[in-house]
């Protein structure tokens, strides 16, 4: 007799700018602590640029003034140092009780790394973890970057693949605080490759990983 799988409420959205998909994360997080018997969430979308620092993220990562700058930038909650996102990005933010999954924060961050290697091994790409590091690199380019924050168990924040972005934004930051290594897209490797096949692999991988039912949002 198969398990009957949790709903997951699917939003997929196009481009969101990020202080509103901060907010709208926020406000679904509080109310999956407040009712434990709310289904899961998944937004799907791509920013504006804007630059993100983690809660304990060092200034000195950034290559600008953060006081006196044109560039979009905010400090937030997750995990992490410094990141960029842009259009041609596809970010995936999860709102999951781990409680009916498991209560590991590493567990999770290895399943979102999974999500993303299954994703490119689609496309025929090998997707590689490096040991103490978080994320997903093709070679020694980083494609995949993760942070999270996690309250009462139930998640937010998530991951942002590279799929054909403008790179350039990441020049003005130290990627992750990772001064050795190059940050990549998977159009480096095909360059044709569609930005809504992969949104949709996203969703489909994602639900298949964590055995979601997934459910059209309003």
């Amino acid at each position: 007799m198969s398990i009957k799988k949790r709903n997951c409420i699917l939003y997929n959205c196009q481009q969101v700018d990020y202080q509103s998909a901060w907010d709208w994360q926020k406000s679904l997080q509080k109310e999956r602590i407040l009712n434990s018997n709310c289904s899961d969430a998944l937004i799907v979308l791509e920013h504006p640029p804007v630059y993100t620092l983690g809660t304990g993220s060092s200034l000195e990562f950034l290559k600008f003034d953060p006081l006196q700058t044109e560039y979009e930038l905010y400090r937030v909650e997750r995990g992490g140092e410094v990141t960029y996102h842009c259009p041609g990005q596809i970010v995936a933010y999860p709102l999951l009780n781990l409680r009916y999954y498991q209560q590991d924060l590493h567990w999770y961050l290895r399943q979102l790394e999974e999500v993303i290697i299954q994703i490119l091994d689609l496309h025929n790409l090998t997707g590689e973890r490096i040991d103490g590091l978080t994320g997903v690199w093709i070679e020694d380019r980083k494609v995949a970057a993760i942070g999270i924050k996690v309250s009462k168990w139930i998640t937010m924040h998530g991951f942002a693949l590279n799929v054909c972005p403008d790179l350039s934004g990441f020049d003005r930051i130290v990627p992750c605080g990772i001064v050795d290594r190059s940050v990549g897209s998977m159009a480096e490797f095909i360059p044709n490759i569609s930005l809504d096949l992969v949104r949709q692999q996203v969703i489909t991988v994602f639900g298949e990983i964590f055995e979601v039912e997934m459910l059209a949002g309003d």
